[in-house]
């Protein structure tokens, strides 16, 4: 590790094996060593091995938190300062408090802004040489016998000066010969000068009596008038029945330095986190007005979206034609949060203008895949399942690409047909490589049609059990089909018990008329 710290060992901690690559790419490149680990506990011990210089710890993970990890690593790293950087999707006040209070240094909401954890690192990287600048003089100062690089005076019972070292004379700018004899106060304008008492055998008390013991931070004065902060411990010595005080003064201007860019810090922190938060709440209020339309109003309808995040990338969307036709959609983009909710607002937005012309299914997914092709990242795509209802016919159509099964229920809540994804989601072939042809199928009187996505079959409860397909048509086998909805969302919830689903959570439930 050079002085300036031009190279750091880096541990990053995250239970996302692609967030680590990530992290590990980006450091890499800033030319930095790389320690991984996927939980707390992990980190725990790659600290106590490996002995890095900094810490990217992420939040929520298993086996243990971030939180936990990052006190077990403070208490570890006794007097070294090792700074933690959280790196958590968690952006309320009560986790940046938290944060803080488990140890951590700084706090970035994920998704990582990397130049602004580019600068947080530049940030700590002089923070660090600050503090190696500091553990060398500690070592050189405990090598010296005579403590030459702290200033060390003598004081009389009167508060004059009767000796100091070259120490002094480097941190105060004033020559030897012109303090010998002048009051400390000269130095130390704070601290009294002369006597206050006298003992019970008539001799002068020294002023500076009250203030032996323990260091305290006071203010210096150098030749130029200029004031600066020093620490400052005072003991008393009796030579030859004279009471003298022996003051070791050390200059802290870089210490209060870095106190105060760690406060800048922190600052900064605070400044980018609402402005994160504004932004959010603005995008938050922008999706809620693209994605409630009148359509999921529809007296047919029930549905529901968790989002894990303050965004979702489930979406449900519900229509009629002007024919008549009820259109549904539930779709499932990958990941969750802002990206993800992006991700869906082209298939939002098409399936509402081609849905209105009364056009076939098919003609629908062929447009819904061709735009996410021509719009999206590779490696970022679409799970669907989209349905059309002819309520007249009492017949219907649906097609599903990468979204768990669908199942049409009976009077009683039973399954009578499944629906399998027999299809790639959208965006990952060629428009003219996917079959587009739909599944048809009838009702009798008293069915529902039943959709979700993963999120809802992946929900896990305190054992790491999932609810599972067969938890969702126990939930709503022999219950009446007014109700149904709600005791599926009553199942889910004792499910979870306190905690919450790990992915989005989409729903929707239909009745056949």
């Amino acid at each position: 590790m050079s002085n300036a710290f031009d190279k750091m060992s880096v541990l990053a901690v995250d239970d996302n094996r692609t967030n680590l690559h990530i992290l590990q790419v980006f450091l890499k490149k800033l030319g930095h060593d790389v320690i991984l680990a996927e939980n707390g506990e992990q980190a725990v011990q790659r600290f106590l091995k490996d002995r890095p210089d900094l810490i990217l710890l992420d939040i929520m993970m298993p086996v243990m938190d971030g939180f936990e990890a990052a006190r077990r690593i403070k208490a570890a790293s006794k007097d070294k300062w090792v700074p933690i950087i959280f790196l958590s999707a968690l952006n309320r006040d009560e986790n940046l408090v938290e944060g803080l209070e488990a140890g951590a240094d700084d706090y970035l909401t994920k998704p990582i802004n990397f130049v602004v954890l580019e600068a947080k690192l530049r940030s700590m990287q002089r923070s660090l040489a600050l503090q190696q600048s500091a553990a060398v003089s500690l070592e050189r100062l405990q090598a010296i016998s005579d403590n030459v690089l702290d200033a060390i005076i003598t004081v009389d019972c009167k508060g004059e000066i009767l000796s100091l070292n070259r120490a002094t004379e480097r941190i105060f700018g004033r020559r030897i010969r012109d303090l010998l004899g002048q009051p400390v106060s000269t130095l130390l304008p704070e601290l009294p000068s002369g006597n206050t008492a006298t003992d019970r055998h008539g001799r002068p008390i020294c002023a500076l009596s009250a203030y032996k013991g323990r260091d305290r931070e006071t203010v210096g004065r150098r030749g130029d008038h200029a004031d600066f902060p020093v620490e400052i411990g005072i003991s008393e010595v009796s030579i030859d029945h004279e009471g003298l005080y022996v003051c070791i003064i050390r200059d802290i201007s870089e210490r209060h330095k870095a106190a105060r860019q760690l406060q800048e810090n922190a600052a900064l922190l605070q400044t980018y986190y609402d402005h994160s938060q504004n932004e959010q709440q603005l995008a938050v209020r922008l999706m809620e007005k693209l994605l409630h339309r009148p359509g999921l109003s529809d007296p047919r309808l029930r549905y529901k979206v968790t989002a894990t995040e303050n965004f979702s990338g489930d979406i449900v969307a519900a229509t009629r034609s002007a024919e008549g036709r009820f259109y549904a959609l539930l779709a499932d983009a990958t990941g969750h949060g802002l990206p993800a909710a992006i991700s869906v607002l082209p298939v939002l937005a098409l399936f509402y203008r081609m849905t209105r012309l009364n056009v076939d299914i098919s003609e629908v997914i062929f447009e819904l895949n061709q735009q996410l092709k021509e719009s999206m990242p590779i490696g970022r795509f679409v799970a669907a399942t989209l349905i059309c209802l002819d309520e007249i016919k009492m017949s219907g159509e649906i097609w599903i690409g990468g979204t768990p099964e669908a199942f049409l229920l009976d009077r009683e809540g039973n399954p009578v047909l499944r629906f399998a994804s027999e299809n790639l989601a959208l965006g990952i072939q060629e428009s003219e490589q996917i079959n587009c042809s739909p599944r048809c199928f009838t009702w009798a009187p008293g069915s529902q049609l039943l959709c979700y996505s993963d999120g809802l079959l992946e929900a896990a409860d305190n054992a790491g059990r999932q609810f599972s397909s067969e938890g969702v048509l126990a939930a709503l086998r022999g219950h009446a089909r007014e109700c149904r909805f709600d005791r599926l969302e009553a199942a889910l919830a004792a499910h979870l018990g306190e905690n919450t689903a790990a992915d989005d959570v989409s729903l929707m439930l239909i009745d056949c008329p």
